[in-house]
């Protein structure tokens, strides 16, 4: 069984009002390989106290599904015989309601643009190999986050 770590490290910085909420919520998170990640909390949800040029968590998890999905991707394409010679892909995820008070990541759309190498496969088998992807992908399968590639 694996194990996988982030470490998010903040600080209250002098002057700010923390009881009053007057406080900046950018953080670091910073990963075993060594990469650390300017973070914050997002615009939308706490306006100037958020730090517009840091990634948010909501973000982070498009681009954690968009990922996994893009990896399990190749892997279903080279067991199939094709070869993928660039995928780029411009995910967006929608916040909505799901209770009272209660807000979530409810749906991603993935736009996968692919390019390959030879032959190219069929509309049908493009979409099966997405499908594939889609439930040998770790990510995916751990949220409830509906995941749809356009």
């Amino acid at each position: 069984m694996a194990t996988y770590t982030a470490d998010v490290n903040w600080t209250l910085k002098t002057g700010e009002d923390f009881p009053n909420g007057r406080y900046s919520r950018g953080h670091s998170v910073s990963f075993d390989g060594g990469t650390v990640v300017p973070a914050s909390a997002s615009p939308h949800v706490v306006g100037k106290w958020a730090v517009a040029a840091a990634v948010d968590p909501e973000e982070m998890l498009v681009a954690a599904l968009s990922s996994c999905h893009m990896l399990s991707f190749l892997h279903v394409a080279r067991l199939a015989g094709f070869t993928v010679a660039a995928y780029r892909d411009h995910a967006t995820g929608v916040m909505g309601d799901i209770a009272p008070g209660r807000q979530a990541v409810t749906k991603v759309v993935l736009h996968p643009q692919i390019e390959w190498t030879g032959e190219p496969p069929a509309k049908a088998k493009l979409d099966h190999m997405h499908h594939e992807a889609h439930e040998i992908c770790f990510i995916a399968n751990s949220v409830k986050t509906e995941v749809i590639v356009a």
